[in-house]
Order: C-alpha cells, then sequence, then structure tokens
C-alpha cells in the first residue's frame, strides 16, 4: 500500500502514532498531538488509510448516494453562553514528547517555544481571544523566552495567569483582535 497524506502511521522503533501531513521523497512529516515529526518512509507502517477512515470500507458511489439522500439537520439558534472556555497549552516538555532521550536543554526549550508560537499563531488566525500557557515555574528560562515571543505580536498583551488556578507557572495572553 502506498503512503498518502492523512493516513495513519506508526513508528516501527518507537511508540509514535500520528497522521501523514506531509511526504517529499523519502521523508514524511506526521502530525502528533499538534506537533510535527519527521521521518524516513521506511521507519513508518500504515495502520489505517485516509480511504478507510473516510469511507469505512464503503465504495465511493454508495458514500455519494447516501449524502445526497441525507436531510438537512436543524440549527439550534439558542443563544451560547457569553463565557468562552479558555484554551489552555501546557508546556511542560513530558507533555509535548514521549521521550527526551539523547535531547539537550537548548532542544527542549527549543520544541516548547515553537508549540507556544505554532498555538499562538493558530490563535490569533481563529480569532482565539485567550490562551494560558503554563510554562511552571523553574527557572524562569521559559518563562523569559515566552515572554520575548508574545512581545513580537502587537496584537497581543500577557500577564500573570491566576495565582489560585495555576500557581506563579502560568502566563495568560490575551489576542486583540481587529474586526473584520
Amino acid at each position: 500500500m502506498v503512503m498518502k497524506k492523512g493516513d495513519t502511521v506508526s513508528a516501527i522503533d518507537e511508540d509514535v502514532t500520528g497522521v501523514v501531513e506531509k511526504i517529499k521523497g523519502e521523508e514524511v512529516w506526521i502530525l502528533v498531538d499538534d506537533f510535527s515529526l519527521q521521518y524516513q518512509k521506511s521507519e513508518l507502517v500504515i495502520v489505517k488509510s485516509f480511504h478507510d477512515l473516510v469511507f469505512d470500507g464503503q465504495d465511493l458511489e454508495t458514500v455519494l448516494k447516501e449524502k445526497q439522500l441525507a436531510k438537512p439537520r436543524k440549527i439550534n439558534s439558542r443563544k451560547k453562553n457569553k463565557e468562552t472556555p479558555v484554551v489552555e497549552v501546557d508546556l511542560h516538555i513530558g507533555k509535548l514528547t514521549h521521550s527526551t532521550k539523547g535531547w539537550s536543554n537548548f532542544d527542549m526549550l527549543n520544541l516548547q517555544i515553537e508549540t507556544a508560537r505554532q498555538r499562538l499563531e493558530h490563535a490569533i488566525a481563529n480569532r482565539i481571544p485567550k490562551l494560558v500557557f503554563i510554562h511552571g515555574v523553574g527557572e524562569g528560562v521559559l518563562r523569559m523566552e515566552l515572554e520575548t515571543l508574545f512581545r513580537r505580536y502587537p496584537e497581543v498583551t500577557f500577564s500573570d495567569a491566576s495565582y489560585r488556578k495555576y500557581g506563579a507557572g502560568a502566563t495568560e495572553v490575551y489576542i486583540y483582535q481587529n474586526p473584520k
């Protein structure tokens, strides 16, 4: 079976399963828990193909007929609760990767900062007004790097998150949106 974008794959020598995001020659990028990992095709095995996931074993004609016969759903127009849930991003290294064996402190910090950057840009693009980055207390290196990152975005302000809820190890980020 030929590996395609959207296939679910597992690494042969690691306990990693994800969805194929991009294929370039023999290199494959897979999405695992909101971050991308790079492998060689020979290091991966297809667990479930995208076609099987989408069509659940049915042929394309059957799926298209079912779609044409489907009745439109009624949309509930009740007002939503104005309190939107806060998006929390836990940057503890154990939450971002399964193993840090052979990683330097610099490598781990880069993964944490890159994850924070991706989540922040996702929030800006999707008009999410508030995020909480949980970074822990430690020596404060990650916190300082996060503050440097947040200052690069003019539409972002940040402050310490609720001490009662997060302790001293979290930063709350507000994103000011321009009306479209």
